[in-house]
């Protein structure tokens, strides 16, 4: 199904998921969609391989972490989510050298604490992984100095930036 993105979340320097300068990091882009979920999108490589041609199993955890984690973002860009607690359940082997979209959505949300699921889907449409995250509601002064850094943390919009996400 088609959804229409709503706006392109801002990428960090170093973040080894979306640091665009971090060599062996993930480089994802985190699109805000108009059903009120977030999609990331990235292409795992081989320096993020655990069996041969196979995602690792830590970097599965990181991407749906920061995708759970992130759309909190979509209501206050100002608030993070510190994770508390991160269940994965991993179903099928993910591919490496192939773009990939991780869902992320909010299913629970008190003032100070939020849960979300989200999901990592194969170009086939198949599930490869799912969470369930509970996090902690934080302002990003009180997690990292130097965030509101120019050069620490972007929106970097490109030519490739999807207008719509099939999912």
């Amino acid at each position: 199904m088609k959804h229409k993105v709503i706006k392109k979340q801002h990428n960090s320097k170093t973040c080894i998921v979306c640091g665009l300068k971090n060599d062996g990091g993930l480089k994802a882009s985190f699109y805000e969609l108009d059903n009120g979920e977030l999609v990331s999108v990235f292409t795992p490589l081989i320096k993020h391989q655990s069996y041969p041609g196979r995602l690792h199993g830590g970097v599965t955890g990181a991407i749906l972490d920061e995708t759970i984690g992130r759309a909190i973002m979509i209501k206050n860009d100002s608030i993070w989510g510190v994770t508390v607690e991160l269940n994965v359940k991993y179903k099928k082997p993910i591919p490496l050298d192939q773009e990939l979209r991780v869902v992320g959505r909010i299913t629970k949300d008190s003032s100070r604490l939020f849960e979300g699921t989200g999901e990592i889907i194969l170009q086939n449409g198949e599930v490869a992984a799912t969470a369930w995250g509970k996090y902690m509601k934080m302002p990003i002064e009180k997690i990292a100095e130097s965030f509101h850094d120019h050069e620490e943390w972007q929106m970097v919009l490109s030519d490739n930036d999807l207008k719509e996400i099939d999912i």
